[in-house]
């Protein structure tokens, strides 16, 4: 009897051993929470628009590129963008999730890109928690493969030029110019990156392939090009104030202001307040976008990655104008020559006024995403929501980017060519990456289909 209890006993734990460990889920959802939390963590941590486009880019491709050795559907980027090499393949002894893998490389390569590292480790060790519990052999062999990529990409990362121009001069005003980029109120900053053309692009040929044509010649005669746009910004801004806080091109300066750097002063008391950066406001509309169409982990990350890379050569090829054309701001020349009381409706960043960068980030934005989910995708778009400002609707991603673009010269910080220019300038660009960047196999034509 004894003998039989024991063996009844040894069954049992068979039995139980043998029980298979729960499947490891990972959804699109973990993958918003990822970036949400780096988008998080960059307002804390105050990172200035272009620098915060180069965090965005590499944990996506990082990710993708893990996800592109599963799915069929996805071509690698690897000699793609520019210098980036096949990522190392797992062993095949090993079994991994391609996912898990994929959220381990974005979570540890985003960690690497930002100061507040504690915050993001929140995130991850509550999702390596429920992934362990689940499987604890397939978890650490898929998070030990993600780690490897984030390395692998990492490297590849860190030869971009970036950690160079930390170490190169501040930017020189030129005070004896009466055309030239001086700092504007209240901080009166220094000009942020100038060097930002250095910084190796991901699909472009170089800074400077998308170089616009010239801002209008610059004259303080009335009548002149230059002169009849300061002016009209000076109109605009008068026009608009006088209706108040209702005034509808308030709203809309003020929902696509995005300026991680408003300084506000109390008494002697300054003090900067936090918002998103364009490019996160874009990323907010592709998480938008791949919510309404219930895509899942890969054709959100699909959608993250190449929206990414298009806005971080956006940022290289505007920024390589910016200190090329170096030119005075409208709130600097109004307050001299015009009205030395006039204040704009946004508070004017600090870095030169050609062209505009939300025009050319959202220009490029909108074109990736209208390729992804098509011509007349209606969205509502509740990205600024968490900064006290209502849901704006749009009836496509284009009409979003005009209106981020003329929100601009409504705020009374860029002329309108700028914006004008600034937009095809980013359209053009964004062009150029769908023609080059392939990224969906044998099927380039095809779209997310919008599931009601």
């Amino acid at each position: 009897m004894k003998k039989i209890n024991i063996l009844l006993f040894t069954l049992a734990l068979c039995v139980c051993c043998a029980k298979k460990a729960e499947p490891i889920l990972v959804t699109a959802e973990d993958l918003h929470a990822s970036v949400d939390k780096v988008t998080e963590i960059m307002i804390h941590d105050i990172f200035s628009p272009p620098v915060a486009s180069r965090i965005f880019a590499y944990p996506n491709i990082a990710a993708y590129e893990i996800i592109a050795l599963e799915n069929p559907e996805y071509l690698s980027l690897a000699d793609q963008l520019t210098d980036l090499k096949a990522i190392p393949k797992p062993k095949k002894s090993v079994t991994i999730n391609y996912k898990v893998s994929a959220m381990v490389a974005h979570l540890e390569l985003s960690k690497k890109l930002i100061f507040s590292e504690d915050k993001i480790q929140i995130l991850q060790d509550s999702l390596y928690k429920v992934w362990e519990e689940k499987d604890p052999l397939l978890y650490d062999n898929s998070k030990v493969y993600g780690i490897e990529v984030a390395e692998h990409v990492a490297q590849w990362m860190n030869a971009d030029n970036y950690n160079q121009t930390r170490t190169m001069p501040k930017f020189t005003v030129d005070i004896d110019n009466p055309e030239r980029w001086q700092p504007t109120p209240p901080a009166y900053m220094a000009g942020i990156e100038p060097h930002w053309n250095k910084i190796r692009p991901f699909v472009i040929d170089s800074a400077s392939q998308f170089k616009p044509v010239p801002p209008p010649p610059f004259s303080l005669e009335k009548g002149s090009a230059f002169f009849n746009e300061l002016e009209e910004v000076y109109n605009i801004s008068n026009q608009i104030t006088a209706k108040g806080d209702t005034s509808e091109e308030i709203k809309i300066a003020q929902f696509w202001d995005c300026n991680p750097y408003v300084s506000v002063t109390r008494g002697h008391l300054m003090f900067a307040t936090k918002k998103i950066s364009p490019g996160a406001h874009w990323i907010g509309i592709t998480k938008i976008a791949s919510r309404k169409t219930n895509s899942d982990f890969d054709k959100t990350l699909y959608a993250y990655t190449k929206a990414s890379i298009a806005m971080a050569d956006a940022f290289i090829s505007c920024w390589d104008e910016k200190y090329r054309s170096n030119l005075i701001r409208p709130e600097t020349l109004i307050n001299e020559h015009i009205d030395e009381n006039w204040k704009p409706v946004l508070q004017t960043p600090p870095f030169p006024e050609y062209s505009s960068g939300h025009s050319v980030v959202s220009g490029a934005a909108s074109t990736v995403l209208t390729e992804i989910f098509g011509e007349d995708f209606s969205f509502d778009d509740d990205t600024e929501v968490a900064y006290g400002l209502p849901v704006r609707s749009f009836t496509s991603f284009k009409t979003a980017a005009d209106e981020a673009a003329i929100s601009r010269m409504y705020g009374g910080i860029h002329y309108r060519s700028a914006v004008e220019v600034g937009v095809e300038q980013g359209r053009n660009l964004g062009e150029f990456v769908l023609d080059n960047l392939k990224m969906i196999q044998n099927n380039p034509d095809k779209k997310v289909v919008v599931n009601e």
